[in-house]
């Protein structure tokens, strides 16, 4: 079996975690704590990836939101306090890419265009009803408009749909003791 070399910043306990039971799984709640004040926000665009992401049906029943991974060493998050990096050995085919653009597009509330003609259209949309993205899915008062935009997402998997950038982020359901091949404090 092949594996590449990921690595993805977590608080110190999932390595305790992993110490203690050879697994980490995610849960929603750490998500919640983690984010503060701003999870509200941040939690919807978690729920939808959950409920959307391709490799669903690999999902343990005790992870409530994937793990975040980089590609690079240099793209991954700096260590903070109370924060470790972690340098795992994955099979490739366990980790769902996600591109980091059209992901920034989905957590503000964004549409995510097919292609130059449909980002037109939908600009033209917004200015007839002189409301943005984040207006029209943040209230009740733009249902279709919601809807249209919420729908785009799943142009977050489809490799054919660029927002400029190429750059991916990994997802894994799961982190595995076997995987960890280093530590950075």
């Amino acid at each position: 079996m092949s594996t590449i070399t990921v690595w993805t910043k977590q608080h110190a306990s999932v390595l305790e975690t992993l110490e203690k039971t050879g697994r980490y799984a995610a849960k929603r709640d750490f998500v919640a704590l983690d984010l503060g004040e701003h999870a509200p926000l941040v939690l919807e665009a978690y729920d939808w990836l959950v409920a959307h992401h391709p490799d669903a049906a690999r999902r343990p029943a005790d992870a409530g939101v994937p793990v975040w991974v980089s590609f690079e060493r240099e793209a991954t998050m700096l260590p903070g306090e109370g924060s470790v990096i972690l340098e795992l050995s994955v099979d490739p085919g366990l980790i769902t890419p996600v591109n980091i653009a059209k992901w920034g597009a989905i957590l503000n509330y964004s549409y995510i265009p097919r292609d130059a003609a449909d980002a037109a259209r939908h600009r033209a949309l917004l200015e007839a009803y002189g409301v943005s993205d984040v207006k029209a899915v943040m209230t009740q008062f733009y249902p279709q408009i919601r809807r249209e935009i919420v729908e785009s997402w799943s142009r977050l998997f489809d490799p054919a749909v660029s927002l400029g950038s190429d750059a991916c982020y990994g997802l894994l359901w799961e982190v595995r003791s076997e995987w960890l091949r280093g530590v950075t404090r």
